[in-house]
């Protein structure tokens, strides 16, 4: 029986029609079905993943009401993490108590690190030959543009006053020509947001976005419709609330523990815990937001890859369903491959995939396990406070200087032993414009875009060749 039937058997006016033509709630096997396709196929960035959501949830299956799925993104905005990942959670968990949140958001990960993990193997071993550096050529410039048209997405959706644009500029200022780490851009734009609320209320005043598509869907009865009573197990206390805390804080040391005691203290695994757990907590505004600050540490604090395994990371993430922060697997597998966290190096790989995504991904289930309860007792829209706003307006100017960082690597033949020397690869500016024009212009889909340049850059390498 279903963890949702007990909390629809208050008794309802008897003039009511919409419980008899209620869909049936879903069984478990049901659910995990749904969630493993969605898992599979959830390609196209958090936009398209809470898109094919509400599709599929609100307007299909009338799992989950309008306002409920809203109510549930909303909070997802405001949390650190992909927003897509917990969403998916938080339904989950509504629906199946923590089994559900549980399932739901680990499926969403899941087949994304299992194709990395692929992917990443066949990159170390065979990243040199000449047909797949063409592609990869090819794919680097389209990397270039996807992360501008992120900026502009970002952008357009919140800079909506002359400060908010000069916090991103000075953001972008700060961390591009004055490498401040970016936890610190983070303080600085909260810090920006507080004062700035003060004497410019308007500038900050902000609220959740929606980026599910209503498709103008008529209101139609739910297995969680907009009166369905919160679920027992949804229903806030104290006691679970501290239990859960103390639960994830002990699975976290556990496994610290654990590859301390396995690799050492200054083991890259036992690293890349400790880093990846700090970088789950600083992703505000989405993956892109966060990477300039992955980049920081695996490359040129950690030397775990090269700038340019990034970038390739980044593009092979791209390919992959799945959230996009989904590219630290690559990260990890890569940097314990590289130092040889274990004797075997496709083992160590394994294990760096998988202690990346561990670390990355717990904080989202505690954020939701355990605040989802406090959500559930308010049902009414959440509101992103002034320090937030400021935050949201300075990882837009981080993720231009990501995109820059990017083009200055992809679109500059740099000469050795120089800083500055070296020419411009014009092939490579010609299939980025042509990828900017594709999502810019015409809305071309992330993985078309990606493959139609890597096309492009393999034709151009066996016409150079």
């Amino acid at each position: 029986m279903s963890d949702l039937r007990g909390a629809k058997s208050p008794a309802r006016p008897a003039a009511a029609p919409e419980k008899s033509s209620a869909p049936p709630v879903p069984t478990r096997m049901e659910a995990f079905r749904y969630w493993l396709t969605l898992g599979c196929i959830s390609f196209g960035g958090p936009a398209g993943q809470i898109a094919l959501m509400h599709r599929d949830l609100v307007a299909e299956k009338r799992w989950i009401s309008e306002r409920r799925f809203l109510h549930a993104l909303n909070y997802c905005m405001v949390l650190p993490g992909p927003e897509a990942q917990q969403l998916a959670t938080y339904i989950g968990w509504l629906m199946h108590r923590t089994w559900g949140g549980v399932v739901a958001g680990g499926l969403f990960v899941l087949p994304s690190l299992v194709v990395l993990i692929a992917l990443s193997w066949i990159y170390v071993e065979f990243g040199q030959v000449p047909a797949i550096l063409g592609v990869l050529y090819g794919i680097k410039p389209a990397v270039v543009a996807i992360v501008l048209h992120a900026a502009w997405r970002i952008g357009s959706r919140t800079l909506k006053h002359p400060l908010l644009w000069i916090i991103a500029a000075a953001a972008f200022v700060a961390i591009f020509f004055a490498s401040v780490p970016f936890p610190a851009i983070v303080i600085a734009g909260a810090l920006a947001g507080i004062v700035g609320n003060r004497f410019f209320p308007r500038a900050f005043a902000a609220g959740a976005t929606e980026d599910a598509d209503t498709n103008g869907v008529p209101h139609a009865p739910a297995v969680i419709d907009d009166a369905t009573p919160t679920p027992p197990h949804a229903r806030f206390t104290r006691a679970r609330f501290a239990g859960l805390i103390v639960f994830f804080v002990a699975l976290w040391i556990v496994a610290d523990v654990a590859l301390i005691a396995g690799t050492g203290r200054e083991g890259t695994l036992a690293q890349m815990a400790w880093f990846f757990t700090k970088a789950a907590l600083l992703t505000f505004g989405g993956a892109y937001a966060v990477l300039p600050y992955v980049y920081q540490g695996a490359v040129e604090t950690f030397g775990w890859l090269t700038a340019p395994q990034m970038i390739d990371g980044l593009a092979l993430g791209e390919t992959t369903p799945g959230p996009l922060i989904m590219v630290v697997a690559f990260v990890g597998f890569v940097g314990a491959w590289s130092h040889a966290a274990l004797p075997n190096p496709t083992a160590a790989g394994i294990a760096g995939a998988c202690v990346a995504t561990f670390f990355t991904f717990l904080p989202s289930f505690l954020f939701i396990l355990a605040g989802g309860p406090l959500i559930e007792s308010t049902h009414g829209n959440l509101r992103l406070s002034a320090p937030l706003t400021g935050v949201t307006a300075a990882v837009v100017g981080v993720i231009v200087s990501l995109a820059a960082f990017f083009a200055l690597h992809v679109f500059w033949k740099a000469q050795a032993g120089t800083r500055w020397g070296g020419s411009i690869d014009a092939t490579a500016i010609a299939i980025g414009i042509v990828a900017a024009i594709a999502l810019f212009r015409y809305r071309m889909n992330v993985v078309a875009v990606i493959a139609i340049c890597g096309a492009a850059g393999w034709i151009a390498s066996q016409l150079t060749s």
